[in-house]
């Protein structure tokens, strides 16, 4: 597991190759075999490969969702918020999960933040449920843009990190 998260770099440059529909189907499972708050199970993702509706995503936010334009699948990452108050740490449990996954099967992914930023003065959340057609008791977290990698990053070292950072018995 530790080689699998010291690898697992964000991708934001992708080759034009799809992504297999047995690799999204790999995806969507480890997003779905997340642990849930209750196990209220209130994550669901929409996978989707339409260059135009991708585009259109891309749309939804001010800046930051370069990624999406050659990624060649983008899963949003919502949760039903009627069915568990702590949705988005639910959600955040599947998407890095799929993220995890995409690494596994040797493809790349970054995460595109959706929920509490703007398209303008209106929410990206907003855009991404008009464009997706999200009913609004959902809260849509992020897209991940996954694709094949356009670009090589080199995995990071577990010597290279900040153990200052942990604590035992207390802060």
């Amino acid at each position: 597991m530790i080689e699998l998260l010291s690898n697992r770099r964000s991708i934001r440059k992708f080759t034009p190759q799809a992504v297999s529909e047995q690799h999204i189907e790999k995806l969507l499972a480890a997003g779905l075999l997340a642990p849930s708050s209750r196990d209220t199970r209130p994550v669901e993702l929409v996978a989707v490969r339409d260059r135009a509706v991708i585009k259109a995503l891309a749309a939804c936010r001010d800046s930051g969702t370069m990624p999406l334009n050659t990624a060649s699948l983008v899963v949003a990452v919502t949760a039903n918020t009627g069915k568990a108050d702590v949705w988005v740490e639910n959600a955040s449990i599947a998407a890095i999960l799929v993220q995890l996954e995409a690494e596994k099967l040797g493809l790349g992914s970054t995460w595109v933040q959706m929920r509490l930023r703007t398209n303008g003065d209106k929410s990206a959340e907003d855009e991404v449920r008009k464009t997706l057609g999200v009913p609004a008791n959902y809260g849509v977290l992020c897209l991940l843009a996954i694709g094949h990698k356009d670009e090589i990053k080199q995995p990071r070292q577990l010597d290279e990190a900040d153990w200052a950072r942990t604590h035992s018995e207390h802060f």
